[in-house]
């Protein structure tokens, strides 16, 4: 009779996978996501803590750190991201309605309770940080610039700019109103017909360059 050594082995322990391998939850990622959108609203950046984060995601700290080492790469990875997701590029066949419909798009992102409230402290905090800083500046501007860019471009296949205008005065030109407005002065609420106006003014400016 013959045997069968390998049956005579002891079964192998299962391999277990190394704890940096867990699968992170995408949910709770998104969880993570909204809370700290809604502790800076309520609390402002200097005061917002990882606990409290954590607390309003319905997740451990934990859960928190193995995605940021700390409250500032989180901030900071969360409003790099919103420069990522750009804004639609408008394209109703004039500048002028192209203009109107982009100022309207970013009005409303510019005007939402969370995004007024999280936008100004974030400019308070950049003064004081460079790395902030540079984030706000890459959310601000490059999103809405990609856009813009687009817009000008499609004008000038159209005939109805020089192709070869100033390209930093025309975005400049483009975004510099409605942020001042909504983000600097933080206007409560924009006269009756003002971004038809502005969309009209500006760009007859644009035709000026």
């Amino acid at each position: 009779m013959t045997t069968n050594a390998a049956a005579d082995e002891p079964p192998r322990p299962r391999r277990r996978a190394p704890a940096g391998a867990a699968v992170l939850r995408e949910d709770v990622t998104e969880a993570i996501r909204a809370a700290v959108f809604g502790e800076l609203a309520a609390v402002g950046y200097a005061r917002m803590s990882i606990e409290g984060i954590a607390r309003r995601a319905g997740v451990g700290k934990t859960a928190v750190y193995r995605r940021w080492r700390s409250k500032l790469h989180l901030v900071l990875d969360i409003v790099s991201a919103l420069a990522v997701q750009g804004l639609p590029a408008p394209d109703t066949g004039s500048l002028e309605g192209d203009l109107r419909l982009l100022y309207e798009v970013t009005s409303r992102a510019l005007r939402h309770p969370v995004a007024s409230q999280i936008i100004p402290d974030l400019q308070a905090e950049a003064a004081r940080n460079p790395d902030i800083a540079e984030a706000l500046q890459k959310t601000l501007r490059e999103g809405q610039d990609g856009v813009a860019s687009r817009i000008l471009a499609a004008a000038a296949e159209r005939g109805e700019l020089d192709p070869a205008l100033d390209t930093d005065l025309a975005l400049d030109l483009i975004s510099g109103p409605l942020y001042w407005r909504s983000v600097v002065i933080r206007s409560p609420k924009l006269p009756k017909g003002y971004l038809g106006s502005l969309a009209r003014a500006t760009a007859q400016g644009l035709k000026a360059l």
